[in-house]
């Protein structure tokens, strides 16, 4: 599935490429977890460049988000579904993703129940974050916690 971008997500991962050396699959563009908080990024990288994303101690990343003035999430892409729709709800401890396709296709995830918090994120935000990539990418059209 192709990923369609607007300007400003065209430019947000212009700007990451540049700042961090390492290719951007996708941007979101997201309101903070409170009501008073600023937009934050959702930046997807290239699999397998996660760790020169972030950059030793965090610093890369904490450059980029210097440059955008804005917080930022990464989150590794994949090849297959059911190891996007896990990396997107990173840092939950995913234990399995499962795919069905009936009438909609649904990935169901099985997150340790200490991390079911995690998961869902701060006003819902996480999860609602991996349900838009996961459309985005994948065509999944929802992703439920079990």
């Amino acid at each position: 599935m192709g990923v369609t971008l607007d300007d400003d997500a065209r430019q947000y991962l212009a700007a990451f490429e540049d700042v961090t050396d390492v290719s951007g699959q996708d941007c979101l563009v997201t309101d903070g977890p409170t009501a008073d908080a600023d937009e934050r990024l959702i930046v997807v990288v290239s699999s397998g460049r996660m760790s020169e994303a972030i950059g030793p101690g965090g610093r890369t990343v904490r450059q980029y988000e210097e440059r955008v003035g804005k917080s930022v999430r990464l989150v590794e892409d994949a090849d297959d579904p059911e190891a996007f729709v896990a990396n997107a709800l990173s840092p939950a401890a995913v234990y399995n993703v499962t795919i069905s396709e009936n009438d909609d296709t649904v990935a169901y995830v099985e997150v340790a129940d200490e991390d079911r918090g995690v998961a869902i994120g701060s006003n819902g935000q996480t999860i609602e974050a991996a349900r838009t990539l996961a459309r985005r990418h994948f065509g999944i059209d929802d992703v439920q916690l079990i």
